[in-house]
């Protein structure tokens, strides 16, 4: 601080954040007081001073009543700061500690000028990126909203320095999705949601996602529905929960356009003049109760109707007792659209659409439509979608709306999984009034679009024969499929003769396609995976190499004919990745270009092509390589949602089992494990996962169904790895032994358990000891483990993912050596 004597005296200390010290001092030029930010020393590097002071003098030039200006910033003497006025009033941050909830007029009026100052902000083209209760101030009663630009700053000039120090731009309880997954071009929006998440927490009393570490909250900001607001305080105005929730929409085109039209919004609650609300946020408000005093008088007739449904519906739940029974996965439902006019003139028009897609939809070759007579007794009703799937056994509903907007009339659509009655579509668009008869084939060619992601492989057949006009080609494509599922069989029933012989088949099938139309790229394509099938087969490293080299030689042709071609793009990154994952390259900085370009080409086809299961799983393994465990579940939970076939589920559910037992998330882990073990009993995975169960807090230990499980596992796991995964299954075993008070039984078992340099190179059984031996209590033996296992692999001690932030080793770090063995200060 001495650099800075000159310029400013230090009075006290404010506080402390992740990126600077905060102080107040005295300008002694303008003599005045201010509040002296001074980024910490170990971050100055990182951040790359001259970029980072010349991002925040963009902000520097904002000037508005509710922006807290910036007087002044710079480098002096190696020290990095900046200088804003110093305002004695409090923060809302101390308002909401006080106070707890807020009264909603105080609430929306908070708000509204943290909008205002956004709506300006964002006209200049500076984004906040980090709005919490921290950094919104008081002053006369008016909200300051303080650190304009600095998030930025430190975004554009180290964000990925930043990362390796253990820092993140944003913090994680009011972060947006598109700011979790880093993507570089957030725009206002993103604030949009943050200042959404800070309305949330001063109305309800608390922030709309919690979680134990940062990572498990930042998960759950993109992939869990946001909690109504009215659940906790029930007194909250329908418009103010609906401007709530639409503001933290997951995806950035669902929220508020603007700041601008947030504040629209917000000014219309109580007025009677409410906002246009979006599809989604309707249907989150249509769960809460409604207070209209209508409803007495209505109470008698809805009593009949709901009477009469139950009486219809009896007879099925009956023979469908028990919820467990699996819908029909090709099962459709089209329930009769609502309409959201004012005055429900659009009924006849809703009714209209509602019946032509039924008809339509009844000609689909490979699904199973409900004629209208099965849909007729849910109109009108409030039943849940789960309850009508399970009565209809379906396993897509269709929801749809009808609104007028001016001259045009907005039409919405909702595809809703029958399983668990959330929506996985949804997509509205707009048409002249005037052309509506015309609408009823838009909406069946939509709607057929969106089922294609849930009508699986007849669908992507009939669109993989519209490629070509070679019916000798489409027919030998068809054919190596077969063979290549014929040799997966075989594969899998440890015939490995066959079913590489059937892979040559099925290749040279491809090749007399890719003959017979040279300008179609499945043919391609598929001889590329055959390619990547055979490299993960290969007894020895040439063979693996060179199926890749050829591989990605198919996978070039195909981008050839079509750069941005999503399935060759997958094709690519995931051979690329699997070179990464052999390891063989020399050179570090050859490597990590290897794996940027194949999550590069990962990302890019998802992008392309949202429902590419296989990609997202990729993705999923990839992030958890990296050790990007946020990234990695979101990826994982989209490849489930997607997948309807289920053709990677087992992977999938292991990496969703794994990524939320690594976050803390250890409830929704045991979710995911039970339903891996109830999907499929025969993979071992799923024995091993429930081993793992048993070692989270707060489970109980049951030694002897621990014993079970391991015996069902060694009964389950392949050959080829067998004996690595019993002893790891066996060294769970005595962790569990050491959680249950049997901790001379777990020592012997965990020395049991450690296995050859054959069959444990890598050492993982010692990473995975040393934590089974911090439950028996045996600290220093798991210092000496964790010391061994990183002197065998030095690139793990230097990883920047900090494995040492894991909550396994909560008890551990306050041993004196753990310092020593992270290899951190």
């Amino acid at each position: 601080m001495d650099a800075l004597a000159d310029r400013y005296e230090i009075r006290a200390e404010l506080g402390q954040g992740g990126m600077a010290v905060v102080y107040l001092a005295h300008d002694h030029k303008h003599d005045r007081p201010v509040a002296l930010k001074v980024v910490r020393p170990e971050l100055r590097l990182s951040l790359g001073p001259a970029r980072f002071l010349r991002e925040i003098q963009i902000a520097a030039r904002l000037t508005h009543p509710n922006i807290l200006p910036l007087y002044d910033s710079g480098e002096v003497g190696g020290t990095l700061f900046y200088a804003m006025p110093f305002l004695e009033g409090e923060s809302l941050r101390d308002l909401l500690n006080r106070e707890g909830q807020l009264p909603v007029a105080d609430a929306i009026r908070i708000a509204r000028q943290v909008a205002d100052a956004l709506a300006y902000a964002h006209s200049m083209g500076v984004v906040h990126r980090d709005i919490k209760p921290e950094n919104i101030l008081f002053e006369a009663g008016h909200a300051i909203v303080a650190d304009f630009g600095v998030a930025r700053a430190v975004s554009e000039s180290g964000a990925d320095q930043l990362t390796q120090t253990g820092m993140s731009v944003g913090t994680p309880a009011y972060m947006s999705p598109e700011q979790i997954a880093g993507q570089a071009n957030i725009d206002g929006r993103s604030d949009i949601y943050s200042l959404g998440c800070v309305l949330y927490e001063m109305v309800v009393g608390q922030v709309p996602f919690t979680g134990p570490t940062a990572q498990a909250i930042m998960a759950r900001h993109s992939m869990d529905a946001v909690p109504p607001p009215h659940i906790v305080r029930e007194s909250i105005p329908e418009e103010l929960e609906d401007i709530v929730l639409q503001a933290l929409a997951k995806t950035p085109a669902d929220r508020f356009r603007s700041a601008t039209d947030f504040i629209e919004a917000l000014d219309g609650v109580g007025s009677g003049a409410a906002p246009h609300i979006t599809t989604a946020t309707r249907r989150l408000r249509r769960g809460r109760p409604a207070r209209s005093p209508i409803l007495w008088l209505l109470a008698g007739s809805t009593i009949i109707a709901v009477l009469t449904v139950a009486v219809l519906l009896w007879p099925r739940i009956g023979q469908n007792s028990g919820t467990l029974t699996e819908l029909d996965p090709r099962g459709v439902a089209v329930l009769y659209f609502d309409d959201l006019s004012p005055d429900g003139n659009l009924t006849p028009v809703a009714d209209g659409l509602t019946e032509d897609l039924i008809d339509q939809l009844s000609h689909a070759r490979g699904i199973h439509v409900i004629s209208r007579n099965g849909v007729a007794p849910y109109r009108g009703l409030l039943t849940p979608p789960d309850s009508i799937a399970r009565a209809l056994d379906v396993g897509v509903l269709i929801a749809g709306s009808v609104e007028r907007t001016g001259n045009a009339l907005r039409l919405g659509i909702r595809l809703i999984d029958g399983e668990s009655g959330v929506d996985f579509r949804r997509e509205s668009w707009e048409i002249p009034a005037t052309e509506v008869l015309g609408a009823q084939d838009s909406v069946a060619i939509e709607v057929s679009q969106l089922l294609r992601e849930r009508l699986g492989d007849e669908v992507r057949l009939r669109e993989r024969r519209a490629e070509t006009q070679n019916v000798d080609a489409w027919l030998a494509v068809q054919r190596a499929e077969r063979l290549r599922k014929e040799a997966e069989e075989s594969l899998e029933g440890e015939n490995a003769e066959s079913g590489f012989a059937d892979l040559r088949r099925a290749d040279s099938l491809l090749v007399g396609a890719e003959l017979l139309d040279p300008r179609w790229a499945q043919p391609i394509i598929q001889r590329g995976w055959i390619a990547y099938r055979q490299a993960r087969l290969a007894g020895d490293l040439p063979t693996a190499l060179d199926r890749i080299t050829l591989g990605l030689g198919h996978a070039d042709r195909a981008l050839a004919m079509a750069s941005t071609d999503p399935h060759a793009l997958e094709l690519r990154g995931t051979l690329r990745y699997f070179h990464w994952i052999l390891g063989v390259i020399p050179n570090p900085d050859e490597q990590a270009a290897l794996l940027h370009a194949a999550q590069s080409d990962l990302e890019a086809a998802v992008n392309t092509d949202p429902s590419l299961a296989s990609a997202h799983s990729t993705l999923s393994h990839l992030y958890y390589q990296t050790e990007n465990a946020v990234s990695a579940l979101v990826a994982a939970r989209r490849a489930y949602e997607e997948d309807a076939y289920l053709a990677v589920a087992p992977e999938v559910l292991w990496r969703l089992f794994l990524g939320n037992y690594d976050l803390e998330q250890l409830t929704q882990a045991r979710r995911w494990c039970d339903e891996g073990a109830r999907r499929f009993p025969e993979d071992f995975r799923f024995a091993e996962c429930r081993l793992w169960s048993m070692t989270m807090p707060g489970v109980e230990p049951n030694v002897a169904r621990a014993w079970r499980l391991w015996n069902r596992l060694v009964e389950l796991v392949p050959a080829p790895v067998r004996a690595f995964q019993s002893q790891r299954a066996r060294m769970i075993v005595g962790g569990i032994l050491a959680r249950a008070g049997l901790a001379d039984s777990a020592r012997a078992v965990l020395v049991h358990a450690r296995a050859s340099a054959d069959v444990d190179p890598n050492l993982e059984l010692q990473f995975i000891e040393a934590y089974m031996r911090t439950l028996t209590g045996d600290d220093d033996e798991a210092i000496a483990l964790l010391r061994r296992f990183f002197t065998a692999n030095p690139v793990e001690q230097e990883s920047d993912a900090g494995w040492d932030a894991h909550w396994w080793w909560r008890e551990l770090r306050t041993h004196p050596a753990f310092t020593q063995v992270t290899g951190r200060n």
